[in-house]
């Protein structure tokens, strides 16, 4: 059973991303408020859930949560900053997104580290989509989010998979690479290996 908050107290809002092992695509963050009471019986880690059922909480929690945002950094942000630093640039980006209609007190992020954002207060919470509802969240709108935007570049770029692999290095995928080379939305910065 998942929890509802951290702190009661506090508007608290998740924060998860998705796409940070991938050799392709932007890295995409969600950030979450939902109501005090919100429920929900199969509201888990992204990870945990089938695609039929990822969309399905995807129209449910965009329903029912106070606010939500989703953001991302790009293939060519994670090549100057690196991947860590632009997972927490997607973050920021999310927050300010949701800062516009309400502005958290508290931020839940999933995983060990953050860039603490200004003037609001976090926790980092490790496995935290799998703890915390607002987290859990935040997780399936950044994959679902993520995963559409790679199976639209996968229309653009047939020979990587993307539809199934999401940019993520599957054997196939790195074949790909290595017998057609990179496309413009590759991290150039990240190791090929078979």
């Amino acid at each position: 059973m998942l929890l509802p908050y951290f702190n009661k107290n506090y508007i608290e809002a998740g924060l998860d991303e998705a796409g940070r092992g991938c050799l392709a695509g932007p890295v995409v963050a969600a950030a979450v408020i939902l109501p005090k009471d919100y429920e929900h019986p199969w509201l888990n880690d992204s990870k945990q859930l089938n695609k039929d059922q990822r969309l399905e909480l995807r129209t449910e929690i965009e329903k029912s949560a106070l606010v939500w945002a989703v953001a991302e950094a790009t293939n060519q942000e994670i090549d100057q900053i690196n991947i860590l630093k632009a997972s927490f640039l997607a973050m920021h980006r999310a927050v300010e997104k949701i800062s516009e209609k309400i502005i958290p007190e508290h931020l839940l992020i999933d995983g060990n580290r953050f860039t603490p954002f200004p003037m609001i207060p976090h926790t980092c919470i490790i496995k935290g989509d799998g703890k915390y509802l607002s987290i859990a969240a935040a997780s399936i709108l950044a994959k679902t989010y993520r995963d559409e935007t790679m199976e639209a570049l996968a229309l653009e770029y047939p020979r990587y998979d993307w539809q199934k692999n999401a940019g993520y290095p599957t054997i196939f995928h790195r074949k790909a690479i290595l017998e057609y080379g990179y496309t413009p939305h590759h991290r150039l910065t990240f190791k090929v290996r078979i």
